[in-house]
């Protein structure tokens, strides 16, 4: 059985995990005081616990004043990919725990291609 690391829960919503090689898993996020926790709906032992010290930094897109719904957090040991309605409320906890400095925004596609454009000139 999984067992939570955080001993309050601050935000509690659904995503989704991009994690297996054979497609993403629906399930809960818990945002708590200690860690980031991912919980897949059709296997609760499916979940990832990513503790608030271990993340260098998470980014969403940002269009205007539009928060992207897919979100990356990167940390020591790689980067994870989730999607959730309910980013931004995501991105404020996490802005609690980590600081502003570790909440990034990251480039869109079109910003990524013009880039790329730009540095073959």
């Amino acid at each position: 059985m999984a067992q939570s690391l955080n001993h309050t829960v601050e935000l509690s919503t659904t995503g989704v995990s991009y994690l297996n090689l054979a497609g993403s898993s629906v399930g809960k996020f818990l945002l708590g005081d200690v860690a980031l926790e991912f919980y897949a709906d059709n296997n609760v032992e499916n979940y990832v616990q990513i503790p608030w010290d271990h993340i260098d930094k998470i980014g969403a897109n940002v269009s205007g004043r539009k928060i992207s719904r897919h979100f990356e957090v990167y940390t020591d040991s790689g980067k994870f990919l989730f999607a959730s309605k309910d980013s931004g409320k995501i991105l404020k906890v996490a802005r609690e725990h980590l600081g502003n400095e570790k909440i990034v925004r990251l480039p869109t596609l079109v910003q990524i291609i013009l880039g790329k454009l730009k540095r073959k000139k």
